[in-house]
């Protein structure tokens, strides 16, 4: 058997004494401090096992280990070697690998920031080519949506990779969107269940072929969006590349993206990045205003961003037109739209952003249920 776990409330109180000691801490020492959490817990874990009469053993991501690139923070798992682990479950031990970390090619300790955890689950079945992973959690599975926000959500039993990748990059915070790419990419059958029922049977994330083609699965809500526009940007070739290079070059994320042309040569464009993000990226645009040729930056915070997710949108017309009917109907304005095979997404007010997901909650998804 193979454990991973992950101890958040420790990683928050050592991220709390940190801050008593510096505001700016240099990022390598941060992720060898916050990477102590999990290594408390898993020899934790291992002693009570052992107390229980199994025979346990426990790893940190350096012991394994795994390895990562050089992003401390926000590393990604580059490769990770099986031959300790599979020698111990050989030999009939649980073996407990502490999730959230790994060690770069200098051996120095790096943390895999947001949901580091249950990629390390994944990554590691699929590096051990297990039948499947099972991700415990505080819920019974992946509601249609979160039910902290709207009351009556109804528990979706199978789910596709696509759908789960939509979903958790649009404000779902079950899984992350990390964990779900390594299963889709391995093939790997992940199980999202309750630590707390012994017989919860959770949520399914699984390939799509075997999943009936319901019209939509869930909505999603991402809250502190800020917008962008760059007004009167010239119409020559190069000019928008130019200012998304920039942005990526900073690690800025881009989202949605909107091109309006006017009468003439110019061309007005929107897009939208975190609000964490914003004074970031207006700097970089003020400053290089006249290389792009931009006669005027506007922006806008207090958005979130209200999404629909189905691989059933495709094939049944009239998915869009509901939605903004929904909306029309509820007196909520759109900023922005953007679209795909299976997402449909606006941009509205923060302030009216629950109304908006309950309004369409209740408008597509059925048999609901009380949580």
């Amino acid at each position: 058997m193979l454990l991973f776990l992950h101890n958040g409330k420790t990683t928050d109180k050592l991220i709390e004494e940190e801050a008593e000691i510096t505001k700016m801490p240099n990022k390598r020492e941060h992720d060898v401090l916050v990477s102590t959490g999990e290594q408390i817990t898993v020899s934790k874990l291992a002693m009570c096992l052992e107390q229980l009469g199994y025979n346990a053993i426990s790893y940190t991501g350096w012991q394994v280990p795994i390895l990562t690139n050089q992003i401390y923070g926000n590393a990604r798992i580059k490769e990770i070697a099986t031959d300790r682990i599979k020698k111990d479950l050989k030999e009939g031990k649980i073996v407990v690998v502490a999730g959230f970390q790994g060690v770069d090619k200098d051996l120095n300790i790096t943390t895999l920031g947001r949901g580091g955890s249950d990629t390390t689950a994944v990554a590691l079945a699929a590096a051990l080519n297990a039948e499947k992973c099972d991700i415990y959690t505080d819920v019974d599975g992946i509601f249609s949506a979160d039910p902290r926000i709207v009351k009556k959500v109804s528990k979706i039993e199978t789910i596709s990779y696509d759908e789960m990748l939509e979903l958790a990059s649009l404000g779902a915070k079950v899984l992350h969107n990390r964990c779900v790419e390594i299963g889709k990419k391995y093939d790997i059958p992940i199980y999202v269940k309750s630590t707390f029922e012994q017989s919860s049977r959770g949520t399914l994330v699984t390939s799509s072929e075997s999943i009936e083609n319901l019209c939509i699965s869930g909505v999603a809500k991402e809250d502190n969006v800020a917008r962008i526009t760059l007004v009167g940007k010239t119409n020559k070739i190069g000019r928008i590349y130019k200012v998304f290079r920039l942005l990526a070059n900073c690690n800025i994320n881009v989202d949605i993206i909107v091109q309006a042309f006017g009468e003439h040569i110019a061309k007005d464009i929107s897009f939208t990045v975190k609000e964490s993000d914003l004074e970031e990226t207006l700097d970089l645009l003020h400053e290089h205003a006249n290389e792009f040729d931009i006669e005027e930056i506007k922006s806008s915070i207090g958005m979130s961003k209200v999404s629909i997710v189905g691989i059933g949108i495709s094939n049944n017309p009239g998915i869009a037109a509901t939605l903004f009917e929904t909306l029309y109907e509820n007196n909520i304005n759109m900023h922005m739209i953007s679209t795909s095979e299976i997402k449909i997404s606006v941009l509205v007010n923060s302030n009216v952003a629950e109304i908006a997901l309950n309004a369409i909650h209740d408008k597509f998804i059925k048999n609901t249920v009380s949580i």
